[in-house]
């Protein structure tokens, strides 16, 4: 599992609903949207990405749209 970076952790902390739709979503999902995040090479893009997390939660998507799942988890499911 990949640690809840703190840019991240600010911008769901400044939203109620996004943070209570993090809450409600598993780990594994969790996990999902922080490697998408951490994946971003160029700062505008981690940065779309966070803004992205918070406005895709706000709409109740359960995972990142558009996005493979984490590179680091192998096909059982483990890390």
């Amino acid at each position: 599992m990949h640690e809840l970076p703190t840019d991240l952790r600010a911008a769901l902390t400044e939203n109620a609903t996004a943070l209570a739709a993090w809450q409600d979503i598993t780990p594994l999902a969790r996990n999902e949207f922080i490697c998408w995040v951490t994946d971003a090479k160029q700062a505008t893009t981690r940065e779309r990405r966070i803004r992205r997390t918070c406005e895709e939660l706000e709409e109740g998507q359960r995972r990142p749209c558009c996005w493979p799942g984490c590179k680091h988890r192998e096909r059982t499911g483990k890390p």
